[in-house]
């Protein structure tokens, strides 16, 4: 084994032009970078994303933020073990097994990361790996449900998957996107592998840890396979299961068609799931000429070897392997073993692995800390903890060719952009940031070994978002603001405000609130006593709050805060104005309540303040107080590019000129005071796109005027973030960006001279990781200080991460040393 490919491999491969890559991970082992080829165009019946007659229509739903107390689902990636994610394989198939369970390995003189084979223990199960067994099989379709959602949704096609599910639960848009993403970054690999072997007389694919996947159905459906046989391999348990499922489906049988193997293995008489011992060869409950169904250990080589031999799988054509989620899950010698032996076994082969990333920024963290208290810890992220080290271990250990992209360079390079705005377009949607960082802590990868020309399908046919991460100039450490947290403080989406020296007020948001996970309904007040900030007490007058968030709130003058927009859920945001209203003397030296009195206004006083994730900044022109509304959204429109002066006594929306090309349109973006003008920052676009634009509204004696401001080095695109301005320096705080690493610190810009700096923000003294999206911040000037509130979100199926406590910041050292 492990010879060049034959002539005929060769042939089999048809050949292409080139076009650039750009920001993604390409390598080769031992050779320079192939010449760049053009993307392939695939024939309609390969390409995804088209609709069938009868596919459900999208439904309205409400934000999945407000339904109710607890994270959705209570497992990874929609609620499920981790097991059958996606297309069915999120699992620890070939994890290191507890204590007394059989470990083997094989040892080969050609890789020495196989090293040498521990002594099994015996074919027997041990109490513990049958219940753990048992425990996955019970919750493991969980994940294959939020699948079958997302087809009932419209975001992917896939009518056999409930077949192989039975029960039907609806799950939220951000789930549904997550899988969406996966299935096609994972079908789009497959479809190029048929598309480059379709001239030879026999190609192979592998499903390592398939679980219920239904791949096989849908290539078969599409008369993809007229030459290709697919293997899936995993537990016998598993495997008996699903052929029991698929005799018992006409339309399954039917395009399987004589499927031999061992019926009824893994069931009961009455139909119930029973644990099956490995087989000493394997066991393999379907066989079909084209479908073949192995039980099998994939940590153990030797059982996995003899099961293929048995099943027939030929070494020397082109193979494709597939592992979903499944690698990272086994202990990296044993991950590391099987892909030395795929590259030494199989002479024309190509690799496709899905999996995690990013295991030291605070998603990652609490990424790790999900799938650890579920019982599946991610044993090979920290040795492989990025796109790069990934492409390495792959070359090291066989494979000539591989490539990689996280999920947000996939969605904008590999998937067109009216593929993009269909499933844009699904559902209401507002978790921006938690679909960026889901997607840049998932990865595709594609590895391949005796192919010419090599195969490559992650070329990227636009520019990729994120890129490298900013230099770092130095770090500015983080301190606990309070002796102890305030439960009503764990928000995000919110808003506070500096009323007086000394006295913060903090409105809105969704998060935790009388032991429940909820929109916000009460304000908070923190009060700084001798350097440290307290917690006061806040009476409500005539109602409570609203329930809103990513609303503004600007104190227009003593005792008085004006509300502009916000939202309760996606699809509703006619919620206008309101006027707070406080003592003008309250201070941080009076422990009483602090009354607060809520005034609704009528939301037809100005149209222009229905949107949300907008900016509002004080301004005076001519004399008279103005609040500057910029970008944001609507319930109709997913970006607004308009803006508006409001008077803020009048509450009326005054045309005063401005010259200059308008930005583009954009919301959660930051905007803050200079010179008389506003400084608008970053954003998120109309494509779901960062922007790094820094634009400048300059007060003229006539008017207003846009201009943009060029830094050095440019800006890295980012939303979700505040920005003060002090002393002719821009401060921007947190937020998203597409970069992996570092996570967004505080970007300080010299307004003078464009001088750009980033600083990470120490952590090493907070016990939980600071997660500062959807957050906010308050400058004290006179301390140089920032005092940072709230954030966070809901990290895609892994739970809720809200940051406990207040956190403060001390600039001194970067103001002096920028």
């Amino acid at each position: 084994m492990g010879r060049q490919a034959t002539p005929a491999c060769q042939g089999a491969l048809s050949t292409s032009s080139s076009t650039p890559g750009a920001s993604r991970y390409v390598t080769r082992a031992a050779t320079s970078l192939a010449a760049p080829r053009a993307p392939l165009t695939l024939p309609p019946s390969l390409r995804m994303g088209h609709g069938r007659p009868g596919a459900p229509r999208p439904v309205a739903v409400s934000d999945p933020r407000c339904r109710g107390p607890s994270p959705r689902g209570s497992g990874p990636d929609g609620g499920a073990w981790p097991g059958f994610g996606g297309l069915g394989r999120e699992r620890g198939w070939g994890w290191a097994a507890p204590a007394g369970a059989a470990l083997l390995s094989e040892p080969s003189r050609r890789c020495p990361c196989l090293g040498t084979p521990r002594p099994a223990a015996g074919v027997g199960l041990t109490a513990g790996v049958v219940a753990l067994f048992r425990q996955v099989q019970r919750t493991g379709g969980s994940s294959a449900v939020s699948k079958c959602s997302a087809a009932a949704r419209g975001y992917i096609h896939d009518r056999f998957l409930p077949f192989l599910v039975g029960r039907q639960r609806r799950r939220a848009p951000l789930v549904h996107r997550g899988y969406y993403i996966r299935a096609r970054a994972v079908d789009h690999c497959i479809q190029d592998f048929l598309l480059r072997t379709c001239r030879h007389p026999r190609t192979q694919i592998l499903s390592l840890g398939a679980g219920f996947d239904s791949l096989y159905f849908r290539l078969k459906d599409l008369g993809l396979l007229s030459h290709t046989v697919v293997y899936e391999v995993d537990f016998p348990s598993v495997v008996s299961q699903k052929a029991a499922l698929i005799r018992e489906v006409e339309e399954l049988l039917a395009l399987v068609g004589d499927a031999g193997g061992e019926p009824g293995m893994g069931h009961n008489h009455s139909g119930q799931s029973v644990l099956v011992s490995p087989h000493p060869h394997g066991v393999m409950p379907l066989s079909a000429g084209d479908y073949k169904l192995l039980g099998a250990d994939l940590s153990q080589l030797p059982e996995l070897e003899r099961a293929l031999e048995q099943a027939g799988m030929d070494r020397e054509v082109p193979t494709l392997f597939i592992a979903e989620v499944v690698l990272a899950y086994m202990e990296s010698s044993r991950s590391d073993a099987l892909l030395c032996w795929a590259a030494e076994h199989f002479l024309c082969a190509g690799f496709l692995l899905y999996e995690q990333l990013g295991p030291q920024d605070p998603f990652g963290r609490v990424m790790q800390q999900h799938f650890a208290r579920q019982g599946s810890a991610l044993r090979s992220l920290a040795q492989y903890p990025d796109c790069g080290a990934q492409c390495s271990r792959f070359l090291a250990r066989g494979w000539s060719e591989c490539s990689t992209m996280d999920m947000n360079q996939f969605f904008t390079c590999c998937t067109p952009e009216h593929e993009q705005q269909r499933v844009q377009a699904l559902e209401p949607f507002d978790e921006y940031e938690e679909w960026h960082l889901k997607c840049s802590h998932y990865f595709v990868l594609a590895a391949s070994k005796g192919m010419e020309p090599p195969w490559t399908p992650l070329v990227p046919s636009r520019t990729a978002p994120g890129g490298c991460g900013p230099i770092l100039a130095g770090t500015v450490p983080a301190a606990c603001a309070m002796n102890s947290a305030v439960p009503g403080l764990r928000r995000f989406g919110h808003r506070s405000v500096l009323v007086q020296p000394g006295v913060v007020l903090t409105t809105g948001g969704f998060g935790q609130e009388e032991g429940q996970h909820r929109r916000a309904r009460s304000c908070q007040v923190l009060l700084r006593c001798g350097g440290r900030w307290a917690a006061g007490s806040v009476s409500m007058q005539s109602s409570r709050w609203d329930g809103r968030l990513y609303h503004t709130i600007s104190c227009v003058s003593r005792g008085l805060a004006l509300v502009v927009g916000g939202r309760t859920s996606p699809s509703s945001a006619s919620l206008g104005m309101l006027w707070l209203k406080f003592p003008e003397s309250c201070s941080a030296w009076d422990p009483a309540d602090i009354s607060v009195e809520l005034v609704s206004l009528q939301p037809a006083v100005e149209a222009a303040a229905l949107r949300w994730r907008h900016s509002a900044t004080q301004v005076t022109f001519q004399g008279q107080q103005y609040l500057f509304l910029f970008g944001g959204r609507s319930a109709t429109q997913p970006v607004l590019g308009d803006w508006h002066f409001l008077h803020t006594q009048e509450l009326s929306c005054s045309v005063i000129p401005v010259e200059g090309p308008a930005p583009e349109g954009r919301h959660s973006h930051s905007a803050c005071s200079w010179k008389g003008g506003v400084l608008v920052a970053g954003g998120l676009g109309a494509a779901e796109q960062p922007l790094g634009s820094l634009c400048f509204l300059e007060q003229l004696e006539g008017g207003f005027q846009w201009q943009v401001l060029e830094t050095r080095p440019h800006l890295v695109p980012r939303y979700s973030h505040t920005a003060h301005v002090h002393h002719g320096r821009l401060l921007l705080v947190g937020g998203v960006w597409l970069c992996l690493s570092p996570a967004p610190g505080v970007t300080v810009v010299d307004l003078a001279t464009g001088l750009s700096l980033d600083y990470a923000i120490g952590t090493e003294h907070l016990e939980w990781p600071l997660m500062l999206h959807n957050h906010s911040s308050v400058l004290l000037p006179e301390e140089e200080e920032l005092l940072l509130i709230g954030g966070g979100g809901n990290c895609f199926s892994f739970g809720t991460h809200l940051n406990p406590e207040p956190v403060s910041l001390s600039l001194r050292h970067i103001l002096a040393s920028h």
